[in-house]
């Protein structure tokens, strides 16, 4: 049975390889004898065309710059260039001025939370002191114990205590 099952799947191997490989190079086969077998009954290929059309029309031809001679039309143009960048300008010092207000209140704003860190650290420079001073305090409190202790020990000592 195990031959007889082997034998099954080597033939739907080669069924399948078989079937694959026209898959993958059957459509190029496919247009490459095509493509010979259209060039060998038609040999001519398609004539330049030729036209005789005219050239593309010009923007100016079809309107032509009207007023371009004529003083009045010129000196409404350049006024209204003159407001254009007047309005412009105007924009512009717009921006800068809340541009301006923006960085005002910013800087302000900074100043503000740099006082209250400055203030911030002012008590933590002052806690630091206080600490500092108790911690010498507490330094010569032991010290001083300490001078108490070996004095009671000598004492002690000199009545025949021996010690631990």
């Amino acid at each position: 049975m195990s031959r007889r099952s082997g034998n099954c799947v080597r033939c739907c191997l080669v069924i399948f390889a078989v079937v694959s490989a026209l898959a993958v190079c059957g459509p190029a086969l496919f247009w490459r004898f095509k493509k010979g077998v259209s060039l060998g009954d038609n040999k001519s290929s398609c004539p330049p065309c030729n036209c005789d059309c005219p050239p593309p029309l010009s923007l100016l031809k079809i309107a032509p710059d009207c007023g371009s001679n004529d003083p009045d039309v010129k000196q409404e143009m350049e006024k209204q260039f003159v407001d254009l960048l007047t309005e412009e300008l105007k924009l512009q010092e717009a921006v800068a001025e809340e541009h301006l207000r923006h960085m005002n209140i910013t800087f302000g704003e900074a100043k503000r939370v740099a006082s209250q860190y400055q203030k911030e650290a002012e008590k933590c420079n002052a806690a630091t002191e206080t600490c500092e001073e108790a911690r010498e305090r507490a330094e010569a409190l032991l010290i001083k114990e300490r001078k108490v202790t070996s004095l009671w020990e000598w004492r002690a000592q000199q009545m025949g205590w021996e010690g631990e």
